[in-house]
């Protein structure tokens, strides 16, 4: 099926025929040698220190032209911010022959195409710091037009794209009109790096382990399932990469994390996305308490590093990440939320508590997704700020060692902000008997219909057997993390290329 153009379209690439007939290049190979950006310029450049912006190269994407006649003012877009750019045919073109300005300037540009100008800053007779353009060069014609967001001169934003399928589907197109959407994936980056710094310091070690996997092991989830042609096996993209690093610290690692892209087949919602980044790491000889405090430690240090402040804004809300949080165990917070003391109840009971609340679940689940139901559906909401979620029921947790004072529960911890999981940590199974029977009670859940319970990972039992020191490890998940930091509600707002229902283009059948 050909193309379909629109009339926008169809001008614009008649514009690029003449320009190639005129000589002109629209998308040069040679190298462009950009010696400022918009920021410096406007932020340093002075009358008194003009001398040493009297020669700069700058770049970028054409925002909006002036045609004054023989003069242009051309507003460009680079990666820090936006550039004036004072364009005079008889700067551009100082000899008898105006046939560049004809074809270039006057007739060829377009909003969206990618120029590079050489000049001298100055400030014009408005105030604006401007590029006195002597040389104009195309560096790249835009053949598809962009949407027009209009600003005015105190920067407020008229006509904004805001439809969330255009914006998701085209990023490339909402990180060019709407540039703040940028600063939230430098503060990603930001984030990640914090961490990197912060585990480093401490001794840390960054690994890698595999995502394609024969057994999917590290979390209760449905895996995506593909198929390994040379071996004639099915494998499975990593649902957690827990197992391994476990592998590692058998090994004699004393400390080993990962920034792991993990699958999971499930839902997507404004707090799930099925490609997701996940921190893990895991430290020799520490326990879930420790962890606890590393974890504070670890989120004032981020909080820090990109708002200068412990206090975050996430919405309406003012969250603190100063340490203590405080630290609830999920009976007492279900009994807390409920009046609901679940604390001794079977399985049979905790069906009666969720008929109770009217809560639905499904028949084939166990006596720990039943809580993790009703902690779901009643309380994990109103922890807002951030609190540690303590001591959960073993059926719970099946990597997880036994509590060691209170009977039938572990030490594990779910970190709860805003109302959502942030993180979750062990005191680490390492006993290989004890670890053999959870996954056989795993199995049994599995045989039941449960198509989120593990699998026995065997290998991973034998690498225990050898023995593990008694270990701590946490899980972050590194998306809504940087919801929170970004003062984002939607994962897919801290996702560059959030996953999509395919589109249907004009060339396919």
């Amino acid at each position: 099926m050909s193309q379909h153009l629109s009339e926008q379209e169809i001008i614009r690439r008649e514009k690029l025929n003449k320009l190639q007939q005129a000589g002109i290049n629209a998308y040069p190979a040679a190298l462009y040698p950009v010696s400022h950006f918009s920021k410096e310029i406007k932020d340093n450049y002075t009358e008194e220190n003009k001398e040493a912006y009297a020669k700069v190269c700058v770049a970028g994407r054409i925002m909006s032209i002036n045609d004054k006649g023989k003069v242009f003012f051309i507003k460009i877009q680079d990666s820090k911010g936006i550039l004036q750019l004072y364009v005079k045919r008889d700067e551009i073109c100082p000899e008898e022959d105006k046939s560049f300005w004809d074809n270039l300037i006057k007739h060829g540009l377009d909003l969206g195409d990618i120029i590079g100008c050489t000049g001298y800053v100055f400030i014009t007779k408005t105030g604006e710091t401007s590029v006195h353009a002597q040389t104009i060069s195309l560096l790249s014609k835009s053949l598809k037009p962009l949407p027009v967001v209009k600003r005015d001169e105190e920067g407020n934003v008229f006509d904004e794209v805001t439809d969330p399928e255009f914006r998701y589907r085209q990023r490339y197109v909402d990180l060019i009109i709407n540039p703040h959407v940028k600063e939230t994936f430098v503060k990603r980056t930001t984030l990640i790096n914090t961490i990197r710094e912060f585990l480093n310091e401490r001794g840390a070690l960054e690994v890698d382990t595999p995502v394609l996997q024969s057994i999917p092991g590290g979390a209760a989830a449905r895996p995506f399932i593909t198929h390994h042609n040379a071996l004639d096996v099915p494998f499975y993209l990593r649902i957690a990469n827990e197992l391994y690093l476990k592998r590692l610290i058998v090994g004699g690692f004393d400390w080993v994390y990962e920034f792991s892209r993990n699958f999971r087949n499930e839902g997507m919602d404004r707090t799930h996305n099925p490609e997701f980044t996940v921190l893990e790491w895991y430290t020799a000889y520490k326990d879930y308490f420790w962890m606890m405090e590393t974890t504070e430690q670890l989120l004032e240090k981020i909080a820090i590093a990109l708002h200068g402040t412990t206090d975050v804004q996430m919405g309406e809300t003012i969250l603190n990440f100063k340490a203590p949080y405080k630290r609830i165990s999920i009976h007492d917070a279900i009994k807390e939320n409920t009046g609901i003391d679940v604390s001794e109840l079977d399985e049979a009971g905790l069906r009666v508590v969720c008929k109770q609340l009217k809560i639905d679940v499904p028949n084939n689940i166990g006596k720990g997704k039943l809580i993790d139901e009703i902690f779901g559906a009643t309380s994990e909401h109103k922890y807002v700020q951030p609190t540690f979620i303590i001591d959960y029921p073993v059926e719970m947790s099946p990597l997880t060692k036994k509590h060691r004072s209170k009977e039938g529960l572990v030490e594990r911890f779910e970190l709860m902000v805003n109302g959502k999981e942030i993180a979750n940590a062990y005191s680490e199974l390492n006993d290989p008997i004890d670890q053999r029977d959870r996954f056989e009670e795993q199995i049994k859940l599995m045989e039941r219909g449960d198509d989120e319970a593990m699998f026995i990972d065997h290998d991973f039992l034998r690498a225990l057997e050898y023995g593990m020191p008694p270990t701590s490890g946490i899980g972050i998940g590194i998306d809504r993390l940087c919801m929170l930091m970004t003062n984002q509600s939607s994962i897919q707002d801290v996702l560059l290329f959030p996953q999509m229902r395919p589109e249907r283009m004009d060339n396919q059948e």
